[in-house]
């Protein structure tokens, strides 16, 4: 009886070790990568600009025309625009260029292949 009394003293102290060690894995495995990818989302959006091809988190694919404080136009076929939360926006495909700039004001572009499709 006196072995028993004694070990079980260090025994709860390795259970709260262990739940310790639970928890300190869960964080590092599943809250600080959420975070991250939170960060980056939103760093993305922040960073749109006039002219990028986005997809929203729905699948639509548009050409930002727009941007106000918490909501995006995007012009989902050519003349039809839509306005969309700035949060519904999940990734740019493409980034504006000063070439696409040009061409989306109406100019017609320089090459004559690109006009003929």
């Amino acid at each position: 009886m006196y072995y028993a009394a004694e070990s079980s003293g260090g025994n709860g102290f390795f259970t709260l070790l262990i739940f310790a060690g639970f928890f300190v894995l869960i964080y590092f495995l599943m809250i600080r990568p959420q975070q991250r990818r939170r960060r980056e989302v939103e760093s993305m959006q922040s960073a749109m600009g006039i002219g990028d091809e986005v997809v929203t988190v729905g699948g639509l694919y548009g050409i930002v025309r727009g941007i106000e404080d918490d909501t995006i136009l995007l012009e989902i076929s050519p003349g039809v625009t839509a306005r969309y939360a700035r949060a519904a926006i999940g990734k740019v495909s493409k980034k504006a260029d000063a070439g696409d700039a040009e061409a989306t004001d109406g100019e017609a572009s320089a090459d004559p292949a690109k006009d003929a499709d």
